[in-house]
């Protein structure tokens, strides 16, 4: 039976917007709903209520409403969300113009730097009038090769102004890496800093610009932002400017675009798990109301607080976190090393901030507590309200190390979802009560279940994660997949009609969830999803290696990635070679690739139509049974597997 950790107060939960939003909803509809799982039913069993109450509550702001809320709610994919409205993205992100502090950007070369709304605003408007001098129009791509720094923001804010199509890698992504990604998008305009710091040191981005552009002619215009020096040498980049020359100095009020609520916002990226990563098309409209919905009826986010999560810009808790723009709160950004100068950096600058929403992943908060940091002793966190933790699933033992060491009277959010819808499956309830090891909820409007191999919902026991109802956030579609053949393949060839994200989860039956971990194979070191496929493309290379597999082993509650590889006949795998491979993962992938333990075994197992058996070597590895052996073709390959005494240290 699992320990409840922590119950909000009776002012707590009358306070919260979830509490308002459910009055509003009994006293328009004549209903008298009471308590979240009263609410969530209602919000599944009327859908088109829901978002529209949604729409309502989180003040959409539209040049025109719309006809209908959803055109056929049956349909998945392909159902179409608000049709008839027209928005702006931005527009709803810069609804403020105030001197309330919106950003506030901390970084390892310690200089704090803050925007006010209003600054925020005149800084979008001038780097949108210099995209729109530079032929940006509804459509086109502007990426970002940037930190987590206030002129990403900006950047992005200027291109979806303009109706252009914003996406993003983080700064350590490999040259290989970013081709993988933008070279299928043919971007227009690429945003990139100089360099970045991690470490304490500062580490150069322009030669990795240097190589990306070369493969990349559809870039016409590369904007430099000077964050490591001042004025970067950009004579070996064509078409570069510096960041301060191409915004000029004046600029007028912003146009902001209107456009159809599916109109392409943003462009995520999957791990790249099976080949090249998908590109994920999300539409203004639904990342829009899906992600308000988050912060300010799961998050309980209001205009007077304080949010931080520590995030690249390649991941999506980075648009995430971006979206608190449109409830008016202030932003903390973050760009480096969490651990430095000392693993209790976060907390230090948590107070000095007042930061009341924290949010992390799961094995940030493993490495703290293995750290030895205790930040509720050490810190004045009074303002903290929430901690969110995302990522990996968090361990019992981690919420214990929360409510004991950081704060007692806090709500602790573990959420999961993915880049595939920009939010969230499961969140937190800011009106209930917090179990060890579970998620509090589902999310409101998300028909969530755990199905079994049958299809069928099950409760208090393991399934799939499935959403069985169309959802605002889906993809609209994928990037150069103009049959659908793509999207349906990822998400609805298990159980046609109904997404498969791919987590196997238990819904319990308190209403909570309990996820398990990945149904694919998909690894997941310390919360952030990275593909298998990026890493054969780098080993394939490595002339001393036949063939290799690699999974993830469940550590220190964590994910740790395994290679194991097989080598071709007179070679060995030494300590030089290993040093070798993981300089490549490191240089052409992300240092999030390069695997913890690198180990030769004698074969490699597959099916018999030559599929690497990832799953199966994942399964062996952690003491489970493997089922149906008959389809491999060579079953003894997995024994091996388990006699690997390396992989218990």
């Amino acid at each position: 039976m699992a320990k409840m950790l922590w119950k909000p107060s009776e002012k707590r939960i009358k306070g919260s917007n979830m509490y308002r939003f459910t009055q509003e909803v009994n006293q328009t509809y004549g209903l008298s709903l009471s308590g979240y799982d009263a609410l969530y039913r209602w919000s599944i069993e009327n859908l088109e209520d829901f978002w529209a109450e949604v729409w309502r509550f989180v003040e959409i702001k539209a040049s025109a409403g719309f006809e209908k809320v959803i055109d056929e709610p049956a349909r998945m994919p392909g159902a179409k969300w608000f049709p008839g409205s027209r928005l702006n993205f931005a527009e709803n992100l810069l609804r403020y113009r105030d001197d309330k502090t919106a950003l506030v950007f901390r970084g390892e070369d310690r200089v704090r730097r803050t925007l006010t709304y209003g600054e925020l605003h005149g800084a979008t408007a001038k780097v949108a009038a210099a995209l729109r001098a530079a032929g940006v129009v509804p459509g086109d791509r502007v990426v970002g090769f940037m930190p987590n720094m206030p002129e990403t923001i900006i950047a992005m804010l200027a291109a979806t102004s303009l109706g252009a199509t914003w996406s993003s890698c983080s700064p350590d992504f490999g040259i290989k890496g970013v081709l993988d990604r933008f070279g299928q998008t043919r971007p227009k305009v690429l945003f990139t800093a100089d360099g970045y710091f991690f470490k304490g040191k500062p580490l150069d981005s322009l030669d990795k610009i240097a190589g990306i552009i070369k493969e990349l002619p559809s870039i016409e215009k590369i904007v430099v932002v000077g964050y490591t020096r001042e004025q970067p040498d950009l004579s070996r980049l064509p078409n570069a400017v510096h960041y301060s020359e191409f915004i000029g100095n004046e600029a007028g009020e912003i146009e902001f675009a209107q456009l159809p609520f599916e109109h392409p916002n943003y462009i995520m990226y999957s791990s790249g798990t099976t080949g090249l990563p998908k590109c994920m098309v999300q539409s203004a409209g639904g990342v829009l109301i899906n992600q308000l919905k988050e912060l300010m009826l799961h998050t309980d986010l209001k205009r007077e607080d304080t949010i931080f999560y520590f995030t690249t810009c390649g991941w999506m808790m980075w648009n995430w976190l971006t979206a608190s723009l449109g409830v008016g709160a202030t932003l903390v950004l973050y760009d480096g090393n969490p651990f430095h100068p000392g693993p209790d950096a976060l907390w230090r600058m948590a107070q000095e901030e007042k930061i009341s929403v924290f949010g992390t992943s799961a094995g940030y908060i493993a490495a703290l507590r293995n750290a030895g940091v205790r930040p509720g002793k050490q810190f004045d966190l009074g303002a903290l309200n929430v901690l969110l933790s995302t990522g990996s699933p968090l361990s019992k033992e981690d919420f214990h190390f929360i409510y004991n060491e950081v704060k007692a009277d806090m709500q602790l959010s573990s959420i999961s979802g993915g880049s595939d819808l920009n939010g969230c499956f499961a969140l937190g309830n800011p009106t209930g009560p917090v179990y060890e090891g579970e998620l509090q909820c589902r999310g409101l409007g998300l028909k969530v279940f755990a199905y079994n191999e049958d299809g069928k919902p099950v409760v208090g026991e393991q399934g799939e994660l499935v959403c069985a109802a169309p959802f605002p956030s889906m993809p609209v579609y994928f990037w150069d997949d103009e049959s659908g053949a793509k999207y349906r393949a990822a998400y609805f060839e298990k159980f046609p009609g109904i997404w498969t994200h791919g987590d196997f989860i238990e819904v319990t039956e308190r209403g909570g969830l309990i996820i398990y971990g990945r149904s694919d194979a998909t690894l997941n070191p310390g919360g952030v999803r990275i593909g298998t496929a990026e890493i054969y493309r780098v080993i394939e290379r490595i002339e001393e290696i036949e063939d290799s597999v690699v999974v993830g082993q469940e550590w220190s509650g964590d994910i740790r990635v395994i290679l194991f590889v097989k080598m071709k006949g007179g070679f060995e795998l030494g300590a030089a070679l290993k040093e070798k491979i993981k300089a490549d993962l490191r240089i052409n992938a992300s240092p999030r690739h390069v695997p913890a333990k690198i180990i030769a075994v004698p074969d490699i197992p597959y099916t018999l139509n030559m599929k690497k058996v990832e799953l199966a070597v994942q399964k062996v590895i952690h003491g489970r049974e493997v089922k149906n052996k008959d389809a491999l073709k060579n079953p003894e390959a997995l024994d091996f597997f388990a006699t690997i005494a390396d992989l218990k240290c």
